[in-house]
């Protein structure tokens, strides 16, 4: 079994480009762009692999490799999907997640379960629109209680009258 950590890392280095919103990319580009080739494989993925910013503030990014997008992004984002082969990765971006989730432009949800109750943050899923059905294709667990379910969404659910 894959710890979480290990399991993020697996993942990472999987992407073809990742995909950020601003908030996460201002917290991940000063931490993770700055480590060193070989220091941490999760450094080493978004350090060589495209990263493409959804960001209307964010003009000249400083993360070598990040290009932003602007104007309709509904649009950019399908081109960057429609390639051929390419694996688009979100981590974190709440944000971003939940617009691309109402737009039906995620394919795949990988969601990294930690054994720890939270009393406060900002949920993940929003408590308003639309529902969505989701498909478990893979879970596992590792010896600390972590897991890893990942989910095909399949439209909106339908519920018995």
């Amino acid at each position: 079994m894959h710890t979480g950590v290990a399991f993020r890392g697996h993942l990472a280095e999987r992407a073809d480009a990742f995909l950020f919103g601003r908030r996460t990319y201002d917290i991940f580009a000063p931490y993770w762009g700055a480590m060193d080739r070989g220091s941490h494989p999760i450094a080493d993925a978004l350090n060589t692999t495209p990263k493409y910013l959804a960001s209307t503030t964010i003009t000249d990014p400083q993360w070598a490799d990040t290009t932003v997008l602007s104007g309709d992004l509904a649009a950019a984002i399908g081109e960057l999907k429609a390639d051929p082969g390419g694996e688009l990765q979100v981590h974190g971006s709440g944000a971003l997640i939940r617009w691309l989730l109402d737009h039906d432009l995620v394919d795949e949800i990988q969601l990294i379960i930690v054994p720890v109750v939270l009393g406060q943050g900002t949920r993940l899923f929003p408590d308003a629109g639309p529902d969505i059905a989701l498909d478990l294709i893979d879970s596992r667990a590792d010896s600390k209680g972590v897991t890893v379910e990942v989910y095909r969404p399949t439209g909106r659910p339908q519920y018995p009258a």
